[in-house]
């Protein structure tokens, strides 16, 4: 996960945005039926927890109705900033502000510069799709979008994004709604590595560079090979195939009843 200072924002604006720090946040449904944060009084329906590690987001025992991103969790998730959690009807968007494009490590940048970029699914029609990045894409509902969302509400010509060395760079095509980037509305910005992106408030995507210098890039269509399958068990010791067994006990089966079965 990036290294951005990530905040709670309830989206019906029920409560102030709640800024997350290193330990436990508890979410509970108060007596009065609202959500809770931190020492509210009420039933505990989950918990924020925040380490080294990322953040995490532990449902506790028994409560039902948990989502991260329209999906059911009903112990655990690892949440990334930009996925919105759904408790007792309440939407809760993780927001985290856009990494400054002076704040890129140059180091790192040198490091994937050659690196593949790609735009990976995680979230609506395109769920499971790989984009590469090495050239201009276009997001949008027209025939020639490279990423359609072919939906009569989206723009024709959404937003482009452009691969700039350890960056993409998103940049709005005059859309009504704009794009959201870590949950934080916006036209333009500048992403990196981790960066969540979303359009439409379902059609999510996430910034990567999977591939070291040197390494072939991946077509948004191509599909991994199957792993070979592993070589079959050897026996330790000689057995007589079964269908020969039961070929022989099936001779002897004949023999006897027409020796003893003969007049």
């Amino acid at each position: 996960m990036q290294e951005h200072a990530l905040q709670l924002h309830f989206s019906n604006r029920q409560q102030a945005d709640h800024p997350l720090a290193a330990g436990v946040l508890r979410l509970v449904r108060q007596a009065n039926g609202t959500l809770g944060l931190g020492d509210a009084p009420g039933a505990l329906l989950a918990q924020f927890c925040l380490d080294r590690r990322g953040l995490w987001l532990q449902v506790a025992g028994g409560a039902r109705g948990i989502h991260v991103n329209g999906r059911p969790v009903r112990r655990m998730a690892l949440l990334r900033a930009g996925d919105a959690v759904y408790a007792d009807g309440v939407e809760l968007l993780v927001r985290a502000a856009a990494q400054p494009a002076a704040n890129v490590d140059d180091a790192a940048g040198a490091a994937i510069h050659e690196a593949c970029a790609v735009l990976r699914g995680v979230g609506g029609a395109h769920h499971g799709r790989c984009f590469t990045l090495g050239q201009p894409r276009l997001v949008g509902s027209a025939r020639e979008a490279d990423i359609r969302i072919d939906e009569p509400a989206f723009a024709s010509r959404h937003a482009v994004l452009e691969r700039d060395g350890a960056r993409v760079l998103l940049r709005d095509q005059g859309s009504a709604e704009g794009s959201v980037v870590n949950g934080m509305p916006v036209r333009d910005a500048v992403l990196v590595a981790g960066d969540q992106v979303v359009f439409d408030g379902q059609h999510r995507f996430v910034v990567e560079f999977p591939a070291g210098p040197g390494a072939p890039a991946r077509s948004s269509t191509e599909t991994a090979a199957p792993a070979a399958a592993p070589p079959p068990a050897r026996s330790n010791g000689v057995r007589l195939p079964w269908l020969l067994l039961a070929a022989i006990l099936l001779a002897g089966a004949l023999s006897a009843l027409l020796w003893f079965g003969a007049p």
